[in-house]
C-alpha cells in the first residue's frame, strides 16, 4: 500500500495498490521533490475514465515501469473532480503547449510546481507515431540531469504565458436582446437538422444550451428555439445514449446519430438532464419529457444514491463481461441469442426489431446499444413496458460498473435542483424527499460553521479540500429550488450563507469571479473560467444564484455582483453560444426580470403549483401563509379575502394581487394553471 491509502477518493483508492510510490497532492511531495533534486510527475484523472484505468493497467501496475519512476520521480496522483482547480491550472497549460487535452493527463513538474512536458495516455510501447511511456520517462529525467537549465527556462515561460492570461470579460455591460438573439442565431447555425444535437461526432447532451433555448422561447415566443430543444431530447431519448432500460444519460454519444454511447454515467450529466427535460414537459406536455425526467430521476435515486443520503458521482463505463475481462459497455449492450435466451423467440424477435438490434452488431462483437429502432401508433406500449421489465430484470444478474462513491458538493447541488422540482411537478413527494436528505447531508457534513463548503466527501467524512465556486453557486442553486418548492426559509438562508462567501472570497475587479477563493491553496495560477463545459462554469453557476437570490431579498449586493459577472455572456454568447449555455439561461432570467412570485397562501396548494409551473425565465417563487411565512417576498402580502392570493413583480413594478390560477399562469407564462 502507498500513501494514497488514506485518501477518501475512490479513484486515489484505486490506485493505492500500485507498486508506484505515489503521494497526493501535497506541500509534502514538493518537498520530497525539492530534498530529492527530482521531477515530479503530476497524474489527474477520475475513476469512471476508461483510458486513465487503460494507462494504469499497463503501467502504473507494471513493477519495472514503477520502479523507474519510483527512482527519478515524485509521482503525484490527482483526482480531477477532487481538486478541479490542479486539474484546471495543469489542463491550462496542456492545451496551450499541444492544442489538445484530455485524460489521463500526465504533466512533469520542477519541484516548484511549475510544467515542462506534457501529454495525456501514453502506450507501454510507442504506436502510432506516441512514444512509450517508458520513453517519455527516461527523456524527461535524462533532460532533467543533463540540459537543467533548459527545462527551469521553459517551465519560467510556461508560468509567465499563464499568468498573462487573465481574463478582462467581467463588467462588459450587461447582456441585451440583441447579444441574445446573435447567441440564438449562433446555435441555428450549428444545428443538426437532422439528429437534433449541435456540431458533429462526439456529440455531447447539450443541456444547458436547451434551458437558454426554453427561457429564449418563453421570453420572446420563438418558435424555433423550442424546436431545437425537444427535437434535441426526442433525439437522445430515443437513442443509445439513454439508458433505454434503467433509465439515466451516458457521458457522450460517440457518433452523430446519439447510437452508441461512451458508457460513463455521470451525476452532473443526469442532473442537469432530468431538471432540461422537466422543463421541457412544463413548457410543452410533452409525455415523452415527463417519462423521461422521472425515469432519470429514478435511476439517481436507484443508482447513485449514497447510505449517507447524498449522490455518487458516477458509474464507471466498463463491467465485467462475465470472462473475468472489463470491457467497455458490457453491462449494457445485447446481442440477438441474448434477447431470445431472456424473452424467447417472439417477444426476442420483437425487442430485437423495436431497440435496434442487428445480428452484426451496432457496437462491438457482433453486440449493440439499445435505442428506440422502431417507433409510431402501432407500437404496442404494454408489450414495450412488458420486455423492458424482463431485460432489465436479466440485466441486474450482470457484474455491475463499479461506481465512484464519493459525493461531490456541486453536482449533488444539481441533483437536488432537479429532483426536488421533479418530484414537486410530477406529484413524487418522494424526490423532494431524496432532494432534503441531500442538503441535509450538504449542511451537515460538508459545510462548516463559517459556511466553508467541502468539496467532497466519502462515508459522511469530508475529503478535505476546500470548495471551488461552482460548489457554492450549484449548492446555492439547490437550496434556492429547494426552497421555492417546500416553503422552508431555511434554504434560502442557507443559501444565502454560501453566496456571502462568494461575494467576500471570490469576486475580482471589474466584474470578474475567480474559481478559488482568495484564501486558498495557491497554485501557479489562480484559476478562472467563464466558459460551460460539461457543467454550469463556477462562475455562470454562481451568477444564476446571485441573481435568484437577489430577487428573493431585494439584496443590491448580490444583484450587483450577477449583472457583474454576466458582462462575459455579452462578450461571449454571440461569438461561441454552445460554450456558455448557462450564461445565457441566466441572461434570459436578467432581460425577464427575474419576475418575483408571491404566494400568501398554502404551501402545495393550487395557486403555488401554479406558480411553480410558470415558465418566465429564472422566476423566483415564494409560498407561506401568516406568521409560518418564511421569505421576504411574503411580508405585508396578505391572502385577500381569505383566499390564496399571488402577487407578481419585476422590475420594481408589481401587478396587482390576484386569486385567480389561470390569470396567475397567464402572468408567468404557462398554458397551465397546475391541474
Amino acid at each position: 500500500m502507498n500513501r494514497l491509502a488514506q485518501e477518501t477518493s475512490p479513484y486515489l483508492l484505486q490506485h493505492a495498490d500500485n507498486p508506484v510510490d505515489w503521494w497526493p497532492w501535497s506541500e509534502a511531495a514538493f518537498a520530497e521533490a525539492r530534498r530529492r533534486d527530482v521531477p515530479v510527475f503530476l497524474s489527474v484523472g477520475y475513476s469512471s475514465c476508461h483510458w486513465c484505468h487503460v494507462m494504469a493497467h499497463e503501467s502504473f501496475e507494471d513493477d519495472d515501469t514503477a520502479a523507474y519512476m519510483n527512482e527519478h520521480f515524485v509521482s503525484v496522483k490527482v483526482d480531477r473532480e477532487e481538486r478541479p482547480d490542479v486539474d484546471a491550472v495543469y489542463m491550462e497549460a496542456v492545451q496551450a503547449a499541444t492544442g489538445q487535452g484530455g485524460w489521463p493527463m500526465s504533466v512533469f513538474l520542477t519541484p516548484e510546481a511549475e510544467p515542462f512536458y506534457f501529454g495525456t495516455y501514453f502506450p507501454p510501447e510507442s504506436r502510432h507515431g506516441m512514444p512509450s511511456f517508458r520513453q517519455v520517462l527516461e527523456g524527461v529525467s535524462a533532460a532533467w540531469t543533463d540540459r537543467r537549465d533548459e527545462v527551469s527556462g521553459v517551465a519560467g515561460r510556461i508560468v509567465d504565458d499563464l499568468a498573462q492570461r487573465s481574463l478582462a470579460l467581467g463588467g462588459d455591460g450587461l447582456p441585451g436582446g440583441t447579444e441574445l438573439a446573435q447567441a440564438l442565431l449562433g446555435l441555428t447555425r450549428e444545428y443538426d437538422e437532422k439528429h437534433g444535437g449541435f456540431g458533429g461526432a462526439p456529440k455531447f447532451p447539450p443541456s444547458m444550451i436547451i434551458e437558454f433555448l426554453l427561457r429564449h422561447h418563453a421570453r420572446t415566443g420563438a418558435e424555433g428555439a423550442l424546436d431545437m430543444a425537444a427535437d434535441t431530447c426526442a433525439a437522445m431519448a430515443m437513442g443509445g445514449i439513454y439508458d433505454q432500460l434503467g433509465g439515466g444519460f451516458a457521458r457522450y454519444s460517440v457518433d452523430q446519430k446519439w447510437v452508441i454511447p461512451h458508457f460513463e454515467k455521470m451525476l452532473y450529466d443526469n442532473a442537469l438532464l432530468c431538471r432540461v427535460y422537466a422543463h421541457l414537459w412544463r413548457s410543452t406536455g410533452s409525455e415523452l419529457a415527463r417519462r423521461i425526467a422521472l425515469e432519470t430521476a429514478d435511476f439517481m435515486v436507484r443508482e447513485l444514491r449514497t447510505p449517507e443520503g447524498g449522490f455518487a458521482s458516477a458509474l464507471d463505463a466498463d463491467s465485467d463481461d462475465g470472462t473475468g475481462r472489463h470491457v467497455e459497455g458490457a453491462y449494457y449492450v445485447w446481442t440477438p441469442e441474448q434477447l431470445r435466451e431472456v424473452l424467447g423467440e417472439e417477444d426476442g424477435a420483437f425487442a430485437a426489431e423495436y431497440f435496434g438490434v442487428t445480428p452484426e452488431g451496432t457496437f462491438e462483437e457482433g453486440s449493440s446499444v439499445l435505442r428506440v429502432a422502431r417507433t409510431g401508433a402501432e407500437v404496442d406500449t404494454d408489450r414495450v413496458a412488458d420486455v423492458r421489465a424482463r431485460l432489465l430484470a436479466a440485466r441486474e444478474l450482470r457484474p455491475r460498473p463499479g461506481r465512484d462513491d464519493k459525493v461531490v458538493a456541486a453536482w449533488n447541488g444539481l441533483a437536488i435542483a432537479a429532483l426536488a422540482e421533479t418530484g414537486t411537478y410530477f406529484g413524487r413527494p418522494d424526490l423532494v424527499e431524496r432532494a432534503t436528505e441531500a442538503a441535509d447531508l450538504l449542511v451537515r457534513v460538508h459545510m462548516g460553521d463559517n459556511a466553508r463548503l467541502s468539496r467532497t466527501s466519502k462515508d459522511g467524512r469530508t475529503g478535505g479540500h476546500a470548495g471551488v465556486l461552482e460548489d457554492y453557486g450549484d449548492v446555492a442553486e439547490g437550496f434556492l429550488a429547494l426552497a421555492a418548492v417546500t416553503g422552508e426559509g431555511v434554504w434560502l438562508e442557507f443559501a444565502g450563507f454560501l453566496l456571502d462567501i462568494v461575494l467576500q472570497h471570490f469576486t475580482g475587479e471589474g466584474g470578474q469571479l475567480y474559481d478559488t477563493a482568495d484564501d486558498a491553496e495557491r497554485l501557479i495560477r489562480r484559476p478562472q473560467d467563464p466558459t460551460d463545459s460539461a457543467t454550469p462554469a463556477g462562475w455562470t453557476a454562481a451568477a444564476g444564484a446571485l441573481l435568484s437570490y437577489a430577487a428573493y431579498t431585494g439584496s443590491r449586493p448580490h444583484r450587483e455582483t450577477a449583472e457583474g459577472a454576466l458582462g462575459v455572456v455579452k462578450a461571449l454568447g454571440p461569438r461561441a453560444p454552445r460554450f456558455i449555455g448557462w450564461g445565457l439561461a441566466v441572461a434570459e432570467a436578467l432581460l425577464d426580470g427575474p419576475r418575483e412570485v408571491a404566494v400568501a397562501g398554502p404551501v402545495g396548494g393550487a395557486l403555488h403549483r401554479t406558480a411553480l409551473l410558470g415558465t418566465a425565465p429564472g422566476a423566483v417563487v415564494a409560498a407561506g401563509e401568516g406568521a409560518e411565512a418564511e421569505f421576504p417576498l411574503l411580508a405585508d402580502r396578505p391572502m385577500v379575502d381569505g383566499a390564496p392570493t399571488a402577487y407578481v413583480c419585476r422590475h420594481f413594478v408589481c401587478d396587482a394581487p390576484t386569486v385567480d390560477r389561470q390569470e396567475l399562469a397567464r402572468r408567468l407564462g404557462s398554458d397551465s394553471a397546475g391541474d
